[in-house]
């Protein structure tokens, strides 16, 4: 349902307002908050009257238009189990530069309404209850630069315009999407994109390579893609974080990797590739964890040896290789390392057999050692187009900021527990300040959620493997987004977001037996009752192009701990950052979350 015009008009208030702005703010609010089934910590407790500003989670500033005019900038109610649906009277905001509500449970769809926040610049819905199709008002937003769905129950295709967007940050992990990645993917100039843990198929479009200028982290792990990996990924030189592990990929491992100079985290395992892991990969010169375990290689250079190098921790347990250790049977190796599958011929999604590879044969197969298969040559690397130098300023600044510190995921922190165990998420800091709201009394202890983990940290070793793998880990790094004045997995100079009511404390994590990860994740952290939980950003964002929020307004105090999926818990009380400006601005720079540090997004 969308917003009648002039709906406010028909509202009769017998109330006077400093400007009509407020008044508008003030009929959203309210019928949000009839809308509010459960609040345990009485948030919006203090919504009564006609002081919008003073209204707990609501942060006020200038308009930029007129700063003689204060209207509501921001809302933060992340963390607070609030119970509850959107209204599409929300549209009445339509002055707010972020909308955070991560780690509640709010429920149904993200009304039609929100077209008319034509200032928003970052939207955080990741670890509710929301449901539908791919929320594609979002893509008329024109001032989003921070999409984080993750952790919800949204199903269905993702539409290829969300990649044309220009976004810094994209996590749309822990969802239902069941479609393949649309060929837009590579017109994305996301520094972080996470579609982890839904159910894509197909294979990885080649237009990636594209990205080689602003991609720094991409996570598709946990999904049903298949195929040969495109050697189009060795031209992600910027790349620190590549994870494509539990998924059905076959092939070899392109030559083509070595091309990936910054990558600090490559897991690859739990797929069905074969052939021979080349020394160039392993020698990346910033690499510090390589895994590619639960494979079928069947050769590896000596510089890929788990104890050949002491810098950077490798595994590369159950695989083919001779005379290494945790193999996998030659009566298992035999039937796949014999039949290589041929990436030059190959069509997208792989060979026709690849659902029986990992089975054995009914009847016992000769040993390849008696018949060695030959390794199959990865194929040619792709001419490399020189990327473009980058210029000085390649995104402006986001009138948000996110912390350099992420919140810790609630299975990790001190927040205290309301029905749900929610992921933290990394929400970027609204640009106002707010006196902090009243400590929130801790809830009943959360249930066991039956998702996977927070979308915030990354293990460093082999992520949740679908059939092979341990459990996900449960840290993750919120996405952080660099303020000019004042996450997400996203993406910054650090600013503190000041806190608000102090958070939900969750359950003890569950043992990880991965190793950790140098490089954060958002996926791991438990998610809430609801059958889908949310998230992080690192790396420059794209260009915005929407103008800074106002300078005269201190920031509010946002509690906004990480979602997908290790860090300390925000501080419960935090002095005013300096005076920032809300709104988004022309001519900044906007930093992206730092890269994820475990994996399990």
């Amino acid at each position: 349902m969308n917003l009648p015009d002039y709906f406010e008009l028909k509202i009769e208030l017998n109330v006077t307002f400093p400007n009509p702005r407020l008044r508008k703010a003030y009929i959203a609010l309210q019928a949000w908050k009839k809308a509010i089934r459960s609040d345990p910590f009485n948030v919006t407790g203090n919504w009564e009257g006609l002081r919008v500003c003073n209204y707990s989670g609501v942060f006020c500033a200038p308009a930029l238009d007129d700063p003689k005019q204060n209207v509501v900038a921001g809302i933060d109610l992340n963390h607070f189990d609030i119970v509850g649906y959107l209204p599409v009277e929300l549209g009445l905001l339509t002055d707010i530069a972020l909308f955070h509500i991560n780690s509640n449970r709010f429920s149904g769809i993200i009304p039609k309404s929100f077209s008319r926040l034509t200032l928003l610049h970052e939207l955080d819905v990741s670890n509710n209850r929301l449901v539908g199709p791919f929320p594609e008002v979002v893509i008329s937003l024109p001032s989003l630069k921070y999409l984080d769905i993750r952790y919800n129950d949204f199903e269905g295709g993702l539409p290829p315009e969300v990649f044309e967007k220009d976004l810094d940050a994209l996590f749309l992990n822990n969802n239902r999407f069941t479609s393949t990645i649309p060929e837009t993917l590579g017109s994305s100039p996301a520094s972080v994109v996470v579609i982890a843990n839904n159910k894509l198929t197909g294979c990885i479009p080649s237009s990636i390579g594209k990205m080689g200028s602003t991609l720094n982290e991409f996570v598709f792990l946990n999904n049903s893609l298949s195929g040969c990996l495109p050697s189009e990924i060795g031209k992600l030189g910027n790349a620190t974080v590549l994870d494509v592990g539990s998924n059905s990929f076959s092939g070899v491992l392109p030559r083509c990797f070595n091309g990936l100079s910054q990558v600090e985290r490559l897991d690859v395992s739990h797929n069905l590739l074969t052939g021979f892991v080349p020394e160039g990969i392993c020698k990346l010169p910033n690499l510090v964890n390589f895994t590619f375990s639960y494979n079928y290689f069947n050769g590896e250079a000596q510089a890929c040896s788990p104890p050949k190098r002491k810098d950077v921790t490798m595994d590369d347990t159950s695989n083919c290789l001779p005379d290494r250790p945790k193999q996998k049977s030659p009566k298992i190796c035999h039937p796949v390392v014999s039949k290589p599958v041929d990436c030059n011929k190959a069509m997208c999604g792989g060979s026709s057999s690849s659902s029986s590879l990992p089975k054995p044969p009914p009847q016992p197969s000769p040993s390849p050692k008696a018949h060695p298969p030959k390794v199959p040559r990865p194929a040619p690397c792709p001419p490399t187009a020189p990327a473009p130098a980058p210029t000085d300023d390649p995104h402006e600044e986001s009138p948000i900021s996110h912390s350099p510190s992420s919140p810790p995921p609630p299975a990790y922190s001190s927040q205290p527990t309301a029905h749900l165990a929610p992921p933290l998420v990394h929400s970027p800091l609204p640009p106002v300040h707010s006196p902090p709201t009243a400590a929130p009394v801790p809830a009943p202890a959360p249930t066991d959620a039956p998702h996977e983990e927070s979308p915030i940290s990354h293990s460093t070793s082999s992520p949740p493997p679908l059939v092979y793998s341990p459990p996900p880990p449960a840290y993750s790094s919120p996405p952080t987004a660099h303020l000019a004045s004042p996450l997400v997995h996203s993406p910054l100079p650090p600013v503190h977001s000041p806190p608000t009511a102090a958070p939900v404390p969750a359950p003890a994590p569950a043992d990880n037996p991965s190793d950790k990860s140098p490089v954060d994740h958002f996926l791991s952290s438990p998610p809430p009752l609801i059958p889908s939980p949310p998230p992080p950003v690192h790396s420059p964002p794209p260009p915005i192009h929407s103008p800074p929020p106002p300078v005269h307004s201190p920031p509010p105090p946002v509690h906004s701990p990480p979602p997908p999926v290790h860090s300390p818990p925000p501080p419960m009380v935090s002095p005013p950052p300096p005076k920032v400006v809300v709104p988004p601005n022309l001519g900044f720079s906007y930093s992206s979350p730092p890269p994820p540090t475990f994996p399990g997004y």
